[in-house]
């Protein structure tokens, strides 16, 4: 449980309940890093030169589209992480050591997002293999690090549980983000950036679909 007058400040490594100034500090802070994160993406587009500003067609040839392509993927990619974060979030009561340990993991992995995701759109980088693979890896691991946040809370009773065919189906969408970006880093490096970014793509179908199975092994559902 939190403090209290009662029983005195709590020592280092034990849990806080939602009630507590250390809960609500540790929420603000990991929610913080989310938008630091997804402000330093706006560093990655590059003024270009005063004579691309002469005419649209210029300015299109300075590479400025590819950059701002990447800032807006990394946006609503950061901005997706960041409300996982809060569903997460809204569901712990307690705000334990593991669970400060892999909130922490993942938010390393969300404020490596704007150096993966410069390497992605500079046109001078973005035809090499290496930038988009390690981007996609930099997603696959910043999924995997919430799902463990996920399922730390989870097995330590902060999350409602559930049967085990219904918690199957309720991971099933938060396996499916790091299973495809991790698909494309072999395909990105046998065919190509363009073909390995094809491969995201199938969240667009993959991502509805699981997400309706969620929903559907929720209880009530």
């Amino acid at each position: 449980m939190g403090a209290s007058p009662e029983h005195g400040p709590q020592r280092p490594g034990e849990a806080f309940d939602r009630s507590s100034v250390e809960f609500g500090r540790s929420v603000s802070f990991f929610d913080a890093i989310y938008g630091f994160a997804i402000t330093l993406l706006v560093t990655n587009i590059d003024l270009p030169p005063a004579r691309s500003w002469s005419s649209m067609s210029a300015l299109l040839d300075s590479g400025l589209i590819s950059q701002i392509f990447g800032f807006l993927l990394s946006f609503v990619v950061i901005a997706v992480f960041w409300r996982v974060n809060y569903r997460i979030t809204a569901g712990i009561l307690l705000m334990t050591p593991p669970v400060i340990v892999w909130n922490t993991v993942a938010a390393f992995f969300i404020v490596l997002l704007p150096f993966t995701t410069q390497g992605t759109s500079d046109p001078g980088t973005s035809d090499f293999a290496l930038p988009t693979a390690l981007y996609a890896a930099n997603i696959a691991l910043a999924s995997l690090a919430q799902a463990a946040l996920r399922l730390s809370a989870r097995r330590q009773g902060r999350v409602p549980g559930a049967r085990t065919l219904i918690r199957l189906a309720q991971a099933l969408p938060h396996a499916t983000v790091p299973a495809v970006f991790l698909a494309s880093i072999p395909v990105t490096f046998l065919a190509g950036p363009g073909p390995g970014r094809l491969v995201w793509a199938s969240l667009l179908v993959l991502g509805p679909l699981t997400g309706r199975l969620e929903d559907k092994a929720r209880p009530g559902a």
